[in-house]
């Protein structure tokens, strides 16, 4: 029943975005402009968008545009828990008369950080996304993907190739990817991808989401709102996918819910959950 249970939950939170763009926290002028980008989600960065010498500053626009925001479609990426800026946001956002639906964690190599921040945020925002950008991270994905809190998880790919010292493109991190994405799934949470830095190249964009679609991500993050259309295109399902989706499931519940052929194709319950995550989703 557990595995049933998460799975309808990571069904429910997939359905909720497929994209979600980056704004820095001490630009709060871009913030209206952001949440009217058309993506599904802003996120306002505290870490590596904002200069040592505003962190303050920007920590104070955060917590105003709250006030004014939607919500339920904002996220807020703290500095590392491991930083005195990190814990000052938490702080700051814990005491918030307005939160964020979803608060990212840069930089988790441990459960134990995640564990601090639900001890502090609790049950009061709809769920923290680490974001796993280093080896140690990775080892330790499971642990984290499965603690208190956590609805997703995200790849951090720009450190990641730092730390290997390798360009941030997708064969040579396709190893790390692919055991991040096997800890999202052990724990049924959302998998995130990293932004795709060469803005101008709009077919390699589309091709890199549609690649991390196909591998199992569920989302893939912006860093500019002309990013948005190419990513939502590629990580939602499109109108051929979503015809053979509902004509699968009326297929397989006119069958009572049991094994069948259909088209060729043999349908039971772990195929039925692709197919129904792609309904939820459109």
């Amino acid at each position: 029943m557990k595995g049933q249970y998460q799975s309808i939950m990571i069904m429910e939170l997939m359905s909720g975005f497929t994209n979600f763009l980056f704004v820095p926290a001490n630009r709060p002028e871009r913030f209206e402009k952001a949440a009217n980008s058309g993506a599904d989600l802003i996120c306002i960065d505290l870490e590596d968008s904002v200069p040592a010498d505003q962190k303050d500053s920007a920590r104070e626009s955060v917590l105003g545009a709250l006030n004014l925001l939607d919500c339920s479609k904002t996220a807020v990426r703290i500095n590392g828990l491991k930083t005195a800026a990190g814990l000052a946001d938490l702080l700051a956002l814990s005491t918030a008369k307005h939160l964020p639906s979803l608060v990212f964690l840069p930089m988790v190599e441990s459960p134990t950080e995640v564990e601090i921040a639900h001890a502090i945020m609790g049950d009061r925002i709809d769920g923290l996304v680490p974001l796993i950008e280093t080896v140690k991270g990775l080892r330790a994905g499971d642990a984290i993907a499965a603690s208190a809190g956590v609805t997703a998880m995200m790849f951090g790919g720009g450190d990641f190739s730092a730390e290997l010292g390798t360009k941030l493109e997708w064969e040579p991190l396709l190893a790390a990817r692919g055991a991040f994405i096997l800890c999202c799934a052990s724990a049924a949470v959302t998998a995130i991808d990293v932004p795709y830095i060469d803005m101008g190249n709009e077919a390699g964009l589309e091709e890199e989401s549609g690649k991390a679609k196909a591998m199992g991500f569920h989302a893939k993050a912006a860093i500019h709102p002309k990013q948005i259309s190419a990513i939502a295109k590629a990580m939602k399902p499109d109108d051929a996918e979503i015809a053979e989706a509902k004509d699968a499931i009326e297929a397989f519940d006119a069958a009572g819910g049991k094994a069948i052929s259909h088209n060729g194709r043999m349908l039971e319950a772990p195929v039925m959950q692709r197919y129904r995550h792609i309904v939820a989703t459109a």
